[in-house]
């Protein structure tokens, strides 16, 4: 492969890399875990690997590692009680001393005062080098989406919305684009203590080692936001939902919106294959929403200033957004 399609080629190859990374971690399968491992799994020289990681990453390869370690054992100090040297031995530290000693580097607090106030941090989370959104990958919109868009309505209970918020970008790459200007707010850093947060309300299946799991982008009506396609003026978000009561530490760089029980009409299309049907599922998306007839609902799209609409983008569950609406009277 020559130019283009050999970065693109790569891109996938450091996402098999890190992918591979985290289920031997979440297996406590160290030894499994070595550059010489890694580099005959993708039929590569061991420096090449190295090399193209680094280029891709920004990062040491053993660098990344170490930060993902730590990202796990955080988690198990946050959410059990397991001895904090056992935590250390099981994700490969030598001793109690050098894994407080990496942890205070990192996160610039100890594991047993961390343990105490599990205030929000900074996590690594994991690296998603083939990002559909960045590439520009995901299909000509011309292959066949398997399964078709569900259409139903919901009552979303009152919650909290912990998020930073752009009044001027559009789609998410744009979004980030210029969140990364603001110190701070960059999608490494956002991320990160979103993941280091416990208690989120769109965590898959509650598994906390997921990073970036219950994080998601949202639109909030709001007067100074951009005029969309649905001539409704929004502010795009990114962040995460908590429970209403959620009392934890707010981030400096975040706000929190109290967001009341309200009604939404949900557009959901299930799991698909992100290289060769993202565009052809987005499509279909778009359409259900724009066709749909709310005159026999006794329903309308809510377009008071406040309400959010969410957008869950997961293609290994689902494509999915959640629109407000209200009864009409």
């Amino acid at each position: 492969m020559k130019g283009g399609d050999e970065m693109y080629e790569w891109y996938r190859n450091v996402q098999k890399i890190v992918d591979e990374i985290d289920i031997c971690i979440k297996g406590k399968n160290d030894e499994m875990i070595t550059l010489r491992y890694l580099a005959q799994k993708l039929g590569y020289s061991e420096f090449y690997v190295s090399r193209k990681f680094k280029e891709i990453s920004g990062m040491q390869l053993r660098d990344y590692l170490r930060y993902r370690k730590l990202a796990f054992a955080l988690k198990e100090i946050r959410d059990t009680g397991a001895g904090i040297l056992d935590i250390a031995l099981n994700y490969g530290f030598s001793s109690h001393e050098a894994f407080t000693r990496a942890f205070k580097d990192t996160y610039g607090i100890t594991p047993s005062e961390y343990r105490q106030n599990p205030v929000p941090v900074v996590l690594r989370t994991v690296l998603k080098p083939f990002d559909c959104y960045l590439l520009g990958i995901g299909g000509t919109g011309m292959v066949k989406s398997t399964g078709d868009v569900k259409t139903y309505f919901v009552t979303i209970p009152a919650h909290k919305f912990l998020h930073i918020r752009n009044y001027e970008s559009i789609g998410y790459w744009d979004f980030w684009q210029k969140q990364s200007l603001i110190p701070g707010q960059d999608c490494e850093t956002i991320c990160g203590l979103l993941d280091s947060i416990k208690g989120k309300l769109d965590d898959a299946g509650g598994d906390e080692s997921d990073s970036g799991s219950g994080q998601l982008m949202a639109y909030i009506n709001e007067p100074a936001g951009r005029i969309c396609s649905w001539g409704i003026p929004l502010a795009e978000a990114y962040g995460v939902r908590l429970p209403d009561g959620y009392d934890g530490k707010i981030p400096e760089q975040m706000q929190m919106m109290d967001v009341p029980e309200g009604e939404y009409i949900v557009f959901e299309h299930g799991p698909f294959d992100l290289e060769t049907e993202n565009s052809s599922v987005e499509e279909k998306i778009e359409k259900a929403m724009k066709d749909f007839d709310y005159s026999d609902t006794g329903y309308c799209l809510d377009t008071t200033p406040g309400r959010v609409f969410y957008f869950y983008h997961d293609c290994k569950r689902f494509w999915k957004y959640v629109r407000p609406v209200k009864r009409i009277v």
